[in-house]
């Protein structure tokens, strides 16, 4: 299957900058002291960042910079649509011609920020701007510096578009924001990510009543963000789907989004059946490869001797082994109606060999029941073909 990817993109009508914040002139200064071979890729941009800075604040500030400073806004393409595109493919596009949307700056930062040792997230979402909501989905990116999370924007950071044109100039309000303030313009589709005891639903984000309401359940984020991190891609696209539509589906982007996870879950749920599948049909030849072996061996009449106890291992071994087949493949799951008929012709399949293997078991103990006179008179029947593999 060829990874999805939901290409996110806002477009900011108005400037509105913030004054650089001097105590990181020093570290700005660094950054822009970068060698130009070291501009090429994540990992050389990283290389420079952890050979100047220790601290994780130190290092999230020059993350920040250098997407802020060196990337500017892809104005003609910012309303494309990428689905199927390779996140590296993107980042790399984006570093050569240092131009790129929201989800290109959020990959930037996020990846140099994994590369330099701090935990960093996408968040996708959407925003509002002087009351009104935009039209244009957006991604940011959220840190966990000194164990407390921020939020930070690199795109909105890196400058803003005037009159269809991009105006480059640093914004550091949407540099390590506190989440209660960033709420104001930036509201996640998942609520998870909104980091906040009390989260808003997006209802509240259209009327701007962003401020914490204690009367509604105490939501402990980094506990669920634990046990969401601790889940298959699967259940994660689940119970994301989960909070999008329990926080309100109030626009398409919401929608969208809500249908993309939906989708997202139900692929990768009946891929990972399919996993299951392939490995039910694996155990289900080999099983068969060792009945059909036991079936040449009785048609030779059990020639070479044998003793009883490996005898009877021949057909048990088997037998057991297609009865976990047939307990497994009951348990699958989905795997999609273009997959129905494969999955129903092993079913058959199984039943079908199980039934031999049963009888052979029965052969075989009424076989080692008898004298070594008697067990010669059994052979009456050949069975000269054997079960054919799935």
């Amino acid at each position: 299957m060829k990874n999805i990817y939901l290409l996110l993109s806002f477009l900011f009508s108005i400037l509105s900058f913030g004054q650089a914040n001097v105590e990181y002139a020093l570290i700005d200064k660094k950054m822009t002291e970068i060698p130009q071979n070291s501009n090429t890729s994540t990992d050389a941009i990283a290389h420079y960042i952890n050979s100047n800075f220790k601290t994780e604040n130190d290092k999230i500030r020059a993350v920040f910079y250098w997407t802020a400073s060196n990337i500017s806004y892809d104005v003609k393409n910012m309303f494309t649509v990428t689905i199927n595109d390779n996140p590296q493919g993107r980042i790399a596009k984006t570093l050569k011609t240092k131009k790129g949307i929201c989800g290109d700056y959020a990959a930037i930062f996020n990846e140099i920020a994994a590369l330099v040792g701090v935990k960093s997230v996408i968040v996708e979402g959407y925003t509002k701007q002087n009351g009104k909501v935009a039209t244009l989905s957006h991604a940011w990116c959220a840190a966990k510096i000194d164990k407390k999370w921020y939020l930070f924007d690199p795109t909105w950071g890196s400058g803003a578009v005037y009159n269809g044109k991009f105006i480059k100039k640093r914004n550091d309000y949407y540099f390590k924001t506190e989440p209660g303030k960033i709420i104001s313009s930036h509201i996640p589709f998942d609520y998870l990510w909104q980091f906040l005891n009390y989260p808003i639903t997006n209802q509240e984000f259209y009327e701007g009543k962003i401020q914490v309401n204690k009367s509604k359940k105490y939501f402990d984020y980094q506990e669920e963000i634990d046990k969401y991190e601790k889940l298959s891609d699967g259940d994660k696209a689940f119970e994301t789907a989960e909070r999008i539509q329990k926080n309100g589906i109030l626009n398409n982007l919401i929608l969208e989004q809500y249908k993309y996870k939906k989708n997202e879950f139900t692929i990768l749920t009946h891929n990972l059946n399919i996993e299951k599948l392939n490995s039910i049909t694996n155990d289900y030849n080999q099983a068969i490869t060792l009945l059909n072996d036991f079936i040449y061996y009785r048609n030779k009449k059990f020639k070479p001797t044998f003793s009883d106890s490996e005898i009877s291992k021949m057909i048990q071994i088997p037998k057991e082994n297609l009865v976990k087949c047939q307990n497994d493949i009951n348990l699958v799951g989905s795997v999609g109606s273009e997959n129905t008929s494969s999955i129903a012709s092993l079913k058959k399949n199984i039943y079908e060999a199980l039934a031999q293997a049963e009888e052979y078991e029965t052969f075989v103990k009424e076989y080692l029941s008898k004298s070594k006179t008697a067990r010669k008179s059994m052979f009456t029947k050949v069975t000269w073909f054997g079960i054919p593999l799935n």
